[in-house]
């Protein structure tokens, strides 16, 4: 029953991740709020929707500014798959290594949020955060591929999505926990 507990958490989480991200450039800190929950919820503490509601309002202060650069450059990304469509030279490679570094700017993000503690600046985790997305392969695989889950669940069932964004939360986090471990 505890795993169920934790299961149901996840889904829970997801849903409150997506609510408080429906403004488009807060979800990195409502991606951070979640992960705090986890992280509260794993170790036994009290938390609830209300705890939710006041750290994201505490990580939005920073991350909005972050969530505005993720949309510039996901704008970017738009013209560089554009060049590749209209055929210029290179466009092919610069398609390729534009959407490989736009993956790799969101798993650094997703990783600066599952490390966000209130008073925490979003300046200081983000390098950080590409570091640790280079100098552990492995677990920026298991948010890549946490990413894929939420992106083809959204694909065949869209409100699915939803929830399985919590599951990214819990893949962000048990990345920070082996990351602590080490």
């Amino acid at each position: 029953m505890e795993r169920f507990a934790l299961f149901s958490e996840c889904l829970l989480v997801g849903v409150w991740i997506a609510v408080a991200a429906l403004p488009l450039v807060t979800f990195p800190a409502a991606f951070a709020a979640g992960t705090r929950h986890l992280r509260r919820y794993l170790d036994g503490q009290r938390g609830g929707l209300r705890e939710f509601a006041v750290d994201a309002r505490a990580a939005v202060r920073g991350g909005w500014l972050v969530g505005v650069t993720v949309w510039a450059a996901a704008g970017l990304l738009l013209l560089d798959l554009a060049a590749v469509r209209a055929g210029l030279p290179g466009g092919s490679f610069v398609g390729a290594v534009g959407i490989l570094a736009m993956i790799g700017l969101l798993v650094a993000v997703v990783r600066a949020a599952s490390c966000w503690e209130p008073g925490a600046s979003w300046r200081a985790l983000l390098p950080e955060a590409g570091r640790d997305t280079v100098r552990d392969p492995a677990g920026s695989l298991l948010l890549v591929c946490g990413m894929a889950v939420v992106v083809l669940s959204g694909a065949l069932v869209l409100p699915l999505a939803v929830p399985v964004v919590g599951a990214l939360a819990a893949a962000a986090t048990a990345v920070r926990a082996r990351e602590l471990s080490r």
